[in-house]
């Protein structure tokens, strides 16, 4: 301190460095500091001001200590139990993941060596601290500690106990009823299918390993842990879900799949798609969350442009012909196929589905369920269909020739004919037909609009930040000049609100109609390589030219759209 001044140095110097401070008011932080008897880097942290993301920077830079995402990392349950929960919150670190005899915490405050020495003398592991921004920590912290709290919902201490005591079923016994509807299994399981849906999951996964037992739900397209019963309890677990899916419990060796029903109130109920499968220590259990109310999805939720809605409508609106959708299981193929059925759905018109299984139950729709074993196919339930008179066709999935030849049939005599194909991108949809066998005149006069899709997350409005990337990195990423006169480029941060910096997801899409040139090139046996650079001539953007519109939007993070598109 000289004249009364302060002379900046160390990380408040950095701070003004790099931006995050001004001078003023770096040197104020600093007396204020000094006066409440705490770390110059502790009392920044408490000031809700400033970007604790800048804070992190600087800190990284001044310390030595590496700066890591952490909302990218999935934590086990094993390794943060390490660590006391009141150890984690006092200090606010978090125990990330172990390598030998090294533990990497996350911190917020790299000069808290009282932290650091407390976590190593409590587990006996050097420990590599690493930084995250303070307010992204809190947050994952908290959901870390409370989500197997709340995933176990009301169960009170004497619940636990008896969960914790109870000895293991012997594998060739058949649990009795008493066991498989003992109170605390009924109510874990009954409280992990609520917190499913109260949270928006897409799936709940229960997973038997040889020393752990842990369940995982499916947010926004990612896998988080939210439970870890005691492994002794895999066998009732799996067997109290067998029974409520109207399953063979005793029957342990072979899949089985089934459903459920939870009703919520008089108006609402919940389905779940229930699939068992024989793992090496014991039944692994997944729970597809199928809610109604996603059949009431409308366009505009989609994530369609303005040009991708209008080809969308125009499409579904012909008296015949085919739309395809295509993507990877899970990238939203069903819900843009429902959405069409539910603008279809009118008294006047005849809608027959045959899914494998029915997903989304939808009054005024015929749905027929797909069972291979008694003989009912895709193509015997289309036949069936073309006996009835229908207006409107939906296949699940085409799977084989004969299933498409009685699809394009059926679009060629004055259906419409929705349906799904699992490739990677719109062109070669056309070239995957091909290689099944389908003539390709019939494509080329059958196929109205083939529509490629993927899932990416939505930044949450709440917290998302401006990212400053480099002109140069942008064109490389794909961007075009004309997009970058005027972007902002957006990253997850993390609140109370979402999941990470994430909340909810929207789709990005490339559609594809069929004009006569590009039926010609079909005619004329050409690849899927001739038929996107047409696609590109006819200015239809690919799944990444789609994805890079919603980052100019700020809908999405460019990290969001290289992990769906970059190949």
């Amino acid at each position: 301190m000289e004249n009364g001044t302060v002379t900046l140095s160390g990380l408040a110097r950095r701070l003004v460095a790099n931006g995050v401070l001004d001078e003023e008011k770096a040197r104020a932080t600093y007396l204020e500091s000094v006066e409440n008897g705490v770390s110059y880097i502790t009392h920044l942290l408490t000031d809700k001001t400033l970007d604790g993301y800048g804070i992190a920077v600087a800190a990284s830079q001044e310390f030595g200590v590496p700066l890591f995402n952490i909302t990218t990392i999935e934590l086990e349950s094993e390794v943060v139990g390490l660590v006391s929960p009141d150890l984690i919150q006092r200090h606010n670190v978090l125990p990330l993941y172990k390598r030998g005899g090294r533990l990497f915490v996350a911190v917020s405050d790299p000069t808290n060596l009282q932290a650091l020495d407390e976590i190593k003398f409590h587990t006996g592991l050097n420990i590599e601290p690493v930084l995250a921004p303070h307010d992204i920590l809190q947050v994952i912290i908290g959901k870390t500690l409370d989500g197997a709290e709340d995933s176990l919902g009301d169960l009170g201490d004497d619940d636990l106990a008896e969960l914790e005591t109870e000895a293991e079923p012997d594998q060739g016994v058949q649990e009795s009823e008493a066991d498989i509807n003992d109170t605390p299994v009924v109510r874990f399981v009954n409280k992990i299918m609520l917190d499913a849906i109260k949270r928006g999951a897409s799936d709940i996964h229960f997973e038997p390993y040889e020393t752990s037992y842990r369940v995982r739900v499916r947010l926004d397209g990612i896998l988080q842990e939210v439970a870890h019963p005691p492994v002794k309890l895999g066998n009732r677990l799996a067997a109290r879900i067998k029974v409520m899916a109207q399953l063979d419990v005793s029957e342990r060796r072979i899949p089985q799949d089934g459903r459920i029903k939870l009703k919520l109130s008089k108006k609402r109920a919940v389905d779940f798609r229930v699939s068992t499968c024989p793992t090496l220590f014991g039944e692994k259990v997944v729970m597809r969350v199928l809610d109604p109310m996603a059949s009431h999805l409308g366009i505009d939720s989609l994530g369609f442009d303005e040009e991708q809605k209008e080809l969308f409508n125009h499409a579904i609106r012909q008296p015949n012909g085919m739309v395809l959708v295509t993507g990877p299981t899970g990238s939203g193929k069903t819900a843009t196929l429902y959405t069409a059925l539910n603008i279809l759905n009118t008294e006047d018109t005849n809608i027959c589905t045959a899914e494998d299984p029915a997903e989304i139950n939808m009054p005024g729709i015929n749905q027929v369920n797909i069972n291979t074993k008694t003989g009912l196919t895709f193509a015997s339930a289309l036949r069936a269909f073309l006996r009835q008179d229908p207006d409107v066709i939906m296949v699940g999935e085409i799977r084989d020739l004969e299933t498409a030849e009685i699809a394009i049939k059926a679009a060629q005599t004055g259906h419409l004919v929705l349906s799904t194909l699992h490739t990677n991108d719109a062109p070669k949809t056309l070239t995957r037909l091909l290689n099944m066998g389908v003539a390709a005149y019939n494509i080329a006069s059958t196929i109205n609009l083939i529509i490629a899709q993927r899932l990416v997350r939505r930044l949450c409005e709440h917290c998302k930040q401006p990212e400053d990337l480099p002109r140069e990195a942008l064109l490389k990423e794909g961007f075009s000049e004309e997009q970058l006169e005027d972007i902002t480029v957006y990253r997850p941060v993390g609140c109370s609100k979402c999941n990470g910096g994430y909340k909810g997801r929207l789709g990005i899409f490339q559609m594809m109609p069929i004009s006569e040139e590009m039926g010609r090139l079909i005619m004329s046996g050409a690849d899927a390589m001739a038929i996107a650079d047409q696609a590109a001539k006819e200015n239809i953007p690919d799944l990444r030219g789609a994805g890079l519109k919603k980052v100019v939007l700020g809908e999405t993070s460019l990290e969001e759209v290289n992990r769906v598109t970059k190949e």
